[in-house]
């Protein structure tokens, strides 16, 4: 098993600007592409899969925005790494915050198939009235008595607000969509 880097020496390898994000090389280092020793490059890359930043110290490939938090703060997350702006390799400081798992996965984009533009809030056809659907520590909670979408988003921003949703969610769809409308 690899040895945990440290701050002392990932601050010796690699200088992080917390106004920008960006990495940079510290020390000399050989570039297999341009066969240079080359100082401040740029460092690491975005996975294509993920589209988060990676770094590679001795041989150990780390996040970058967990990195971050070594950097600034002495350690390594022992949960997750949110990008408050959902961009996965924007590693500027004030973008990151350290959450659980359950509070990250509640600041996501909303997904493909959503048609209503609300996350939690669709049509159920058989019923013929609008839906919202909640996840609270693993359990679904279904609110079916909307007769019409205004009123659903309410719900489903109440339910956010009791669930404590707001503090994971920095741009929730409800919130949003109320607030546009003018209906907070």
């Amino acid at each position: 098993m690899p040895k945990k880097i440290t701050q002392e020496e990932l601050k010796f390898k690699l200088h992080y600007d917390p106004d920008t994000g960006v990495w940079r090389r510290n020390i000399k280092y050989a570039s297999r592409k341009r066969k240079t020793l080359t100082y401040w490059h740029i460092a690491g890359c975005i996975s294509k899969s993920t589209g988060y930043r990676y770094l590679s110290i001795n041989n150990q490939s780390y996040q970058s925005s967990r990195l971050a938090f070594l950097y600034m703060e002495g350690y390594l997350p022992e949960h997750q790494v949110d990008h408050i702006n959902r961009i996965r390799h924007d590693d500027r400081w004030v973008n990151l915050r350290h959450v659980t798992a359950s509070c990250n996965n509640r600041n996501t984009n909303i997904i493909k198939t959503n048609t209503s533009g609300v996350t939690g809030v669709y049509w159920h056809k058989r019923k013929k009235r609008w839906t919202v659907i909640i996840h609270s520590e693993g359990e679904k909670i279904n609110f079916n008595k909307c007769d019409s979408f205004n009123h659903a988003v309410k719900i489903r921003w109440e339910a956010e607000k009791k669930y404590n949703y707001p503090n994971c969610n920095c741009s929730s769809p409800a919130y949003l969509y109320l607030k546009r409308n003018d209906l907070l």
